[in-house]
């Protein structure tokens, strides 16, 4: 059983704004957050990544509690009332990648709840799935919400690829964006949380979800053929669960992180379900600013959806947001604004 549920409030901590408005004005400008790291790539050069600007020079676990810990506490000031009743979903890397910033999801999940000043709800969980995480998040929300287990649910997601580990995994398996290598993708990290509550059928809504998996994933061993079956499913049924055609979408935003094969799987899906006179879908994309954020790209395309909506400068209405992992589980949602 589930129920509908509404966004209404988000906080960020990027590379181009520790909070939500600055990074949303900065990502509709086109801005980005590339810079020199202290990492070297191949032939000696300086890795190009997306570090967050934090006040103090925290790495590891520290650094993931404390950015997931500001998001966090920028969601609960629109709302301050939900502290102390609110279950937190806490998206993060797949178990198995490799130089995951924080291994331990169960102290990771302790340490941002003493920096928060609020203890774990009991309800609370990780969803350790990747980019699709958040779509994962928010079929739990809706279950969470429908079964009065909390009035509020805060779907927050934290991720770096920052790391020396996996900096030299991906270096080696050629898939870092270096001037060797066009087909790649720029690391990043940053921390994103969005907060549900059951729908008033006001602000931005969830309306459709859907949840699948493809199998010719990027790099399978099989070496299978892209045809973007995964990835139309997902938006299949996330579209039978709104009620709708794909020719009613406004627009998309959707995880391309830099390498090409996300961008065919993208361009596969809408082409295979898209009918009859339709206008203009524009796709939108926090790669462009802050390259590679793993677990934080969903509730990150949800703040940008709902800033975008809230401030007037949506491409349409609603909104697709799609998401995908390396291991082939996709995910689509679609959120619609609707006038408080």
């Amino acid at each position: 059983m589930t129920a509908p549920i509404d966004i209404v409030s988000i906080g960020m901590a990027t590379a181009v704004g520790l909070d939500a408005p600055s990074a949303c004005a900065a990502m509709r400008a086109r801005l980005d957050g590339f810079q020199e790291t202290r990492f070297l790539g191949q032939g000696g050069d300086w890795l190009i990544g997306a570090p967050v600007p934090l006040p103090r020079n925290w790495v590891g676990e520290k650094r993931m509690a404390h950015l997931a810990a500001g998001a966090i506490c920028e969601a609960f000031e629109a709302l301050p009332e939900a502290r102390g009743q609110t279950a937190l979903i806490l998206c993060l890397a797949e178990e198995g990648r490799i130089g995951r910033p924080a291994p331990e999801g169960a102290r990771l999940l302790q340490r941002i709840a003493e920096i928060v000043e609020s203890p774990p709800h009991g309800r609370s969980r990780i969803v350790p799935h990747g980019r699709p995480s958040g779509h994962v998040a928010l079929e739990q929300a809706r279950r969470i919400v429908a079964a009065g287990e909390a009035p509020y649910v805060m779907i927050a997601g934290v991720d770096s690829y920052l790391t020396a580990e996996a900096v030299s995994y991906y270096l080696a398996d050629k898939r870092l964006l270096t001037a060797d290598n066009p087909n790649g993708f720029i690391p990043g990290e940053a921390a994103a949380a969005v907060l549900c509550t059951r729908s008033q059928n006001s602000g931005l809504g969830l309306s459709g979800l859907g949840l699948t998996r493809e199998q010719a994933f990027i790099y399978n061993a099989e070496d299978l053929p892209l045809r973007g079956d995964g990835m139309t499913s997902a938006y299949r049924a996330a579209l039978q669960d709104a009620g709708m055609e794909m020719n009613r979408v406004g627009y998309r935003i959707a995880d391309l992180v830099g390498e090409q094969y996300w961008f065919k799987q993208s361009a596969l899906a809408s082409l295979r379900l898209l009918r009859g006179r339709h206008e203009f879908q524009d796709i939108w994309s926090p790669g462009e600013s802050l390259g590679n954020v793993g677990a934080a790209a969903v509730p990150m395309m949800i703040g940008m959806a709902f800033t975008a909506a809230r401030k007037g400068y949506a491409a349409g209405n609603p909104v697709l947001i799609e998401a995908s992992s390396d291991s082939g589980a996709c995910g689509a949602a679609i959120l619609a604004a609707r006038a408080a």
